[in-house]
């Protein structure tokens, strides 16, 4: 099946520390790959997977659920703990689910999380509506590039299958009612203006968390896909800042080629 244009996994073998970085709901590993390599450039070990039914066409979309999306997380995160001393897990939107459920499941292999407008919940009426819709319509429109910086897409599907978007919503469930045992350090950042995800989402996380290492940071200038917008320098920063405090011997140390 043919890849959309960007929609690659991304992986780069480097130092001892590695991260994990989970993309959204119907995106791809377009949408955090500058950030994959701004982490790779500086020495990190760093895991981009590509979500299954995702990347192609959204009728692959259909025929996968958040077991599967978590299945293929959970393996690379396995794969880069036997590689690394320390591992960090970093999610945009449903990835920021995806980072939470590892956290919570792994304990101590997950050093720390840096999620970004991460969605933990359907809203509205879509969510009461899912449950008998998804047996009686097939699609409903998409939303991706919700983007300030102008001239800046998103690699995704223009359309969302009702049954993927159900499974979506029993994983949300799941990943709330986990959220307290999530105890690592956590960066969280969000956009004061998202179309696709409200803040709402964000303060819930916060909430229920177990961490008591906690950094929330505003961004002022990005709508909901940060990791392409105007604030995305200041995430990759951030986040790499944070990794260097959790970290004894520095962020990346040594130097890798490879992609």
């Amino acid at each position: 099946m043919q890849l959309l244009p960007g929609a690659e996994p991304f992986r780069h073998q480097g130092g001892e520390v590695g991260v994990l970085l989970c993309h959204g709901f119907t995106g791809t590993p377009q949408s955090l790959r500058p950030w994959a390599e701004f982490l790779a450039e500086r020495g990190m070990t760093v895991s981009l997977p590509l979500l299954p039914g995702h990347g192609t066409r959204w009728q692959d979309l259909q025929y996968t659920g958040w077991q599967d999306w978590y299945a293929q997380v959970d393996r690379e995160l396995r794969l880069l703990a036997e590689q690394c001393e320390r591992v960090f897990v970093f999610g945009l939107s449903m990835g920021g689910a995806l980072a939470l459920r590892l956290a919570a499941h792994h304990g101590h292999t997950v050093s720390g999380l840096v999620l970004v407008n991460p969605a933990i919940k359907v809203h509205g009426l879509t969510a009461y509506a899912l449950p008998a819709a998804h047996h009686l319509v097939r699609t409903t429109k998409g939303l991706v590039s919700d983007i300030a910086k102008p001239g800046v897409e998103e690699t995704g599907y223009d359309r969302v299958p009702l049954r993927a978007a159900h499974s979506l919503r029993r994983f949300f469930q799941l990943v709330d009612g986990e959220l307290p045992q999530v105890t690592q350090p956590l960066l969280l950042a969000h956009s004061l203006q998202d179309h696709v995800v409200p803040p709402a989402d964000s303060a819930r996380v916060l909430s229920r968390v177990s961490s008591r290492d906690i950094t929330e940071e505003l961004l002022e200038h990005s709508f909901h896909v940060a990791t392409l917008d105007h604030d995305a320098e200041r995430i990759f920063r951030g986040s790499y800042e944070f990794v260097g405090r959790l970290t004894p011997s520095g962020s990346g140390k040594r130097t890798a080629s490879g992609g």
